[in-house]
């Protein structure tokens, strides 16, 4: 069984957050960590090399920088890795992203195809769905629970919906976008992290993508437009006010209220 995981790497909002002047991250000037849905997705691809002997490959697109979290993919224990990487690919939205990774995914040889939910920089959750529809694929998503029947050359994903959940199953090859709720990943051993650095990363660029045009990849193939970005406005101090007596705290409140016209 072949399992191709799509991650993302993504900036670690601790840091703080940087923008362009056409308002798009720079994401060049931000400390960057592997999105967490994602790593679940990893995970489940891991835990089924580990009972199924998979071969689990890794693809990300982004920035030369994005190696780094091929190498963490390598730490955890996957296989092979293979980073999308083009100026021409810059400022990708997610109609954009997903015509790349999906032309880079028609490379490859693929029974389950695992992404995350959504993506903390852009909270969309497009992209998943968006890939599947390129590749004319099932999509199961919200997963948060999932097993595989070899024999069968099926999925069986428990999908989380409102305040219950689905029972899907579908025929492989399919796409499943994955909750964080999914797993908890692994740690990289001493012995990963060495051994991942001595692994060759599969770098591919424009040339490589299969059956995309280029009039939708990057900005210019980014039909989303942004009118203003900024980072989060921090609070200015609250008001503290000392009343005597539970009833006077209670018209201090209701009065605020009013006069914010909440009630």
């Amino acid at each position: 069984m072949k399992v191709v995981v799509c991650v993302k790497q993504v900036p670690d909002t601790k840091g703080g957050v940087k923008f362009k002047p056409d308002g798009t991250l720079d994401r060049a000037a931000m400390l960057a960590i592997m999105n967490p849905d994602d790593k679940a997705a990893l995970e489940e691809a891991l835990e089924l090399k580990d009972q199924y002997g998979a071969e689990v490959t890794v693809v990300t697109m982004g920035l030369p920088k994005a190696d780094a979290v091929l190498r963490e993919a390598f730490a955890m224990g996957a296989d092979k890795g293979v980073l999308v990487t083009d100026r021409v690919l810059g400022g990708a939205d997610t109609w954009a992203t997903s015509q790349t990774l999906a032309g880079a995914l028609r490379n490859l040889d693929y029974d389950l195809i695992l992404t995350g939910r959504q993506a903390i920089d852009g909270d969309t959750a497009q992209v998943g769905p968006q890939i599947s529809e390129h590749l004319h694929l099932p999509l199961i998503s919200y997963c948060e629970d999932l097993k595989v029947d070899e024999a069968a050359h099926t999925v069986t994903v428990k999908r989380q919906y409102d305040d219950g959940y689905h029972i899907v199953r579908a025929k492989m090859p399919c796409l499943v976008t994955c909750l964080s709720e999914l797993d908890t990943p692994r740690y990289m051993t001493p012995g990963g992290i060495f051994d991942a650095f001595q692994k060759e990363v599969t770098v591919w660029g424009r040339k490589d993508l299969k059956d995309v045009d280029d009039s939708n990849l990057g900005k210019a193939g980014s039909p989303t437009v942004i009118a203003k970005a900024s980072d989060k406005v921090a609070k200015g101090k609250g008001v503290k006010v000392t009343p005597e007596t539970p009833e006077e705290a209670v018209d201090y409140i209701v009065n605020v209220l009013d006069e914010k016209h909440v009630i």
